[in-house]
């Protein structure tokens, strides 16, 4: 009898070591999020919130902006993510009217700045701002005693003939911006529209590239060997010359334009996808993302600035970046109904 409850006591201990146990963790919850080719976030972000989560986050880049929401779009039925982050005020109706997002009142929007929230609905948040604005090469114009021009109508003037390198608006994020910013400065009818400004800035030997990377590296004074002094970037450039500079600078050897009426601002914000089948855990990463952690680790990855007020800034934003006051709008509606033919108008008149 003795013996057979020994057996009984260790094919009963085999049994329980054989059976899963409380304290073993559960496979990590893989949660995809869509975005584009430009976004940029620390491993240690994502490794904070996978920690946190028992999750696995995969980033899904698709392209510029505007390419990856249209796969998001195209793949409505059979979503390739849970998350999409990086839709713009440019294509915020767009993406709306498609019908791809869920509505989710994050708490966290508490903390995010008023003004960035354009979507009423709450099906796209905002998570990050960055002001379209001229740069300058300031070393070029104190060596020739000038002054940088000080409104988009100064562009047009003589005195700044062949120092303009910009985008092409049907190709560059930052072009599309630029060419809005004409639009909400000189209107598109009456005396003088914006495509007025674009034929007078053309016949002041303005340079257009595709992409941002071949006009800021490929031409502006500052960045590459080229003589244009004057380039369509980001207000936030000025940080990453510090930052980046070799050999180390004392100062930014750019400065941003933020004259009134000179900028555009690009709000980008982040949405479930209707679909997912992790909606909490998808909720959890929208918290996330607009949340101090993300937020503060925004700024030196991807230059542009967090969406929640109370994130701080590096010491190298807040030195050299400069935000405007009073920028160009222009309605989500208007640019969805209007871009392409814009665009078009933009086209003929400047490239052909």
């Amino acid at each position: 009898m003795r013996k057979w409850m020994i057996v009984i006591v260790i094919t009963a201990a085999a049994l329980a070591a054989c059976s899963p146990s409380e304290d073993v963790p559960a496979e990590p919850v893989v949660i995809t999020l869509m975005t584009h080719d430009s976004f940029a976030i620390s491993e240690e972000t994502i490794a904070a919130f996978e920690a946190a989560n028992n999750a696995e986050v995969v980033i899904l880049p698709a392209g510029d902006a505007g390419a990856a929401l249209n796969q998001a779009i195209l793949a409505k039925e059979n979503p390739l993510a849970d998350l999409f982050f990086g839709v713009d005020n440019s294509f915020m109706s767009r993406a709306l009217e498609a019908g791809i997002f869920e509505v989710y009142e994050s708490p966290v929007l508490v903390d995010i700045t008023d003004e960035l929230e354009l979507d009423s609905s709450n099906q796209l948040l905002p998570a990050d701002y960055g002001d379209v604005c001229l740069n300058y090469d300031k070393s070029w114009f104190e060596s020739r005693q000038m002054q940088p021009p000080d409104s988009l109508m100064a562009l047009t003037d003589a005195a700044y003939k062949g120092l303009l390198v910009l985008e092409n608006p049907a190709t560059s994020s930052p072009g599309l911006a630029f060419l809005l910013a004409t639009i909400g400065e000189f209107g598109t009818s009456g005396d003088y529209s914006y495509l007025d400004f674009w034929a007078d800035l053309r016949a002041n030997d303005l340079l257009v590239t595709n992409g941002w990377e071949e006009a800021y590296y490929g031409y502006f004074s500052v960045a590459s060997d080229g003589d244009r002094p004057l380039v369509v970037s980001y207000a936030s450039s000025p940080p990453a010359e510090f930052i980046y500079a070799d050999p180390p600078v004392e100062e930014a050897p750019s400065a941003s334009i933020i004259a009134p009426g000179m900028c555009f601002r690009q709000v980008e914000f982040v949405g479930i996808l209707k679909g997912t089948e992790e909606r909490q855990l998808a909720e959890a990463l929208v918290d996330f993302i607009l949340g101090r952690t993300f937020q503060e680790d925004i700024p030196l990855n991807m230059f542009v600035f967090p969406a929640n007020q109370k994130a701080e800034l590096p010491e190298a934003f807040t030195q050299w970046a400069q935000v405007p006051t009073a920028m160009n709008e222009v309605d989500p509606a208007d640019i969805e109904a209007n871009r392409e033919a814009w665009i078009d108008a933009w086209t003929e008149a400047v490239l052909r």
